[in-house]
């Protein structure tokens, strides 16, 4: 849902100003008090112990009270007019909750997105350092430490999860977008297909109405994968990147061998040399899955084959580091041809043997 409109936190209830350590009760002249700690309670329990300056006064704090429990620190300023009511250690919840209640100052549209709401929505294990809030195009904010401002013409809002939040599908395009490395785009769709966040038909809706968008290909392929569930975008990636680039010799594809009594299918099998490569393109197989391929794996052994087995990280991050050990096995099992390198620091080519993947990273070229 597009909010071109503010869309700031809910209103509260407004009441006059008076202290906020008098008890309620009725007033002098017979109008009955609200309970300002009552309110402002009700009020930080649910933006994780967070409350705007003017939310505080709204519910009936007075400017003099605040004051007073900011210099003496049982309030912990957080942002400009942005406090923790309580002395504590602040959480990351929290952290969220100051920025969008800083940027949004209660009346206009300001929600966490990009990582920040990756992390809300359980894409990311951990909450960036950096928190990231979109806002209105042509909005002002004064630059803080720890926060970063994205404005927008239109905010795609999730419309009822608190704080205010992007719709997953555009915070993982506009992280998509960000990201220079094509592993980082593999982990994050296959995080969020795999942990059921999203799915893929509402993924590619949303790339779909972006005009441009880095990674396009890459994206479609993945979504593809999670809805078929099955492997062909990452099959064809295999043999367009790993064996044609490199000169290695054509496997056959999917070929059905039948096992007692059931058919089993290898992804490639390079028959000549007793090679097979399976590919995982979701990444991480259930317990039964990953039984069936123990299984597979060991039948191939029984019979002298050997099986390499490889996902999506492998074949979008190093495809040349894969060709260089397949070649390896392959030359090892028989195979008499050599691996030709797709460009000039490909190190297909080079001396074979010892880690393939390095735990520095990638050095196929870019």
């Amino acid at each position: 849902m597009l909010h071109p409109e503010p869309n700031g936190p809910p209103a509260i209830h407004r009441a006059s100003r008076w202290h906020p350590a008098e008890a309620s009760g009725p007033h002098p002249g017979g109008v009955q008090r609200p309970d300002v700690r009552h309110l402002l309670r009700e009020l930080a329990d649910g933006q994780a112990g967070v409350v705007h300056r003017k939310q505080a006064l709204a519910a009936g704090a007075s400017a003099s009270r605040i004051g007073r429990l900011t210099s003496t620190r049982r309030w912990q300023t957080l942002l400009p007019g942005v406090y923790a009511v309580h002395d504590r250690p602040v959480d990351e919840r929290a952290r969220v909750w100051a920025a969008v209640l800083y940027v949004g100052r209660c009346d206009r549209l300001a929600v966490a997105s990009g990582a920040t709401a990756l992390w809300l929505a359980g894409v990311l294990d951990a909450c960036p350092e950096v928190v990231e809030v979109a806002t209105a195009a042509g909005r002002k904010v004064q630059r803080q430490r720890g926060l970063r401002v994205r404005r927008r013409a239109a905010v795609a809002v999730h419309p009822s999860l608190r704080p205010p939040r992007q719709r997953l599908e555009e915070a993982l395009l506009d992280v998509v977008g960000d990201t220079t490395r094509a592993e980082r785009v593999v982990d994050l769709v296959l995080r969020a297909g795999q942990r059921r966040l999203t799915t893929p038909e509402r993924l590619l809706g949303a790339a779909t109405a972006r005009a441009r968008l880095r990674w396009r290909a890459l994206l479609e392929d993945l979504c593809a994968d999670l809805a078929a569930g099955v492997h062909s975008p990452l099959e064809r990636r295999y043999a367009a990147r790993v064996e044609r680039s490199h000169g290695l010799p054509r496997g056959e594809r999917n070929l059905a061998e039948p096992v007692a009594g059931a058919r089993w299918y290898r992804d490639v099998r390079y028959r000549g040399w007793r090679v097979l490569v399976e590919l995982d393109g979701r990444g991480a197989h259930p317990p039964e899955g990953a039984f069936r391929d123990r299984r597979r794996d060991n039948r191939a052994a029984r019979g002298g084959e050997v099986a390499l087995r490889y996902g999506w990280r492998e074949v979008v991050a190093a495809p040349c580091e894969m060709a260089a050990e397949v070649a390896t096995v392959l030359r090892a099992q028989g195979w008499a041809g050599t691996p030709q390198p797709c460009g000039a620091a490909c190190p297909a080519a080079g001396p074979q043997g010892g880690a393939f993947f390095p735990l520095s990273g990638n050095q196929s070229p870019a």
